[in-house]
């Protein structure tokens, strides 16, 4: 199994305003890269995207813990199975966050995506910083 975990962060927001802006799948763009992000759908419960010079991704929402968790795993449209779970620290108004993100992968697979993966959840943790703020 591999588990890459993202750094952790600290939110200005409560983990409820937190946890209901990741709900909405719509909001995942914002999150993104732009400069290496395309062909964004998304329904609130689901999105895909293309990542430039690799494959689609699908993720769509699977469960989680009110105000301290959001599970997503991926869809049909990626190319292997995971799933990336998001976790709320709930810190007296501000919120500590981080991601964890699972999968099966081949060791080929996981030496090409590994460190991508990596950078992409860091960015991803920076984007919910510049977001909703610094505590």
């Amino acid at each position: 199994m591999t588990r890459i975990e993202s750094k952790q962060v600290d939110i200005a927001k409560p983990a409820a305003q937190v946890h209901a802006f990741l709900q909405d799948m719509n909001n995942f763009q914002q999150l993104l890269p732009q400069d290496r992000i395309s062909e964004w759908k998304s329904d609130g419960a689901s999105c895909s995207f293309k990542v430039q010079s690799a494959a689609t991704i699908g993720l769509k929402l699977a469960g989680g813990v009110p105000d301290k968790e959001v599970r997503m795993e991926s869809s049909e449209r990626s190319p292997f199975k995971f799933t990336l779970t998001v976790h709320l620290e709930d810190k007296g108004g501000s919120t500590r966050a981080w991601q964890v993100f699972e999968a099966d992968l081949n060791p080929f697979i996981k030496m090409m995506v590994e460190s991508p993966l990596k950078h992409l959840f860091d960015h991803i943790a920076d984007k919910m910083v510049a977001l909703h703020g610094a505590a």
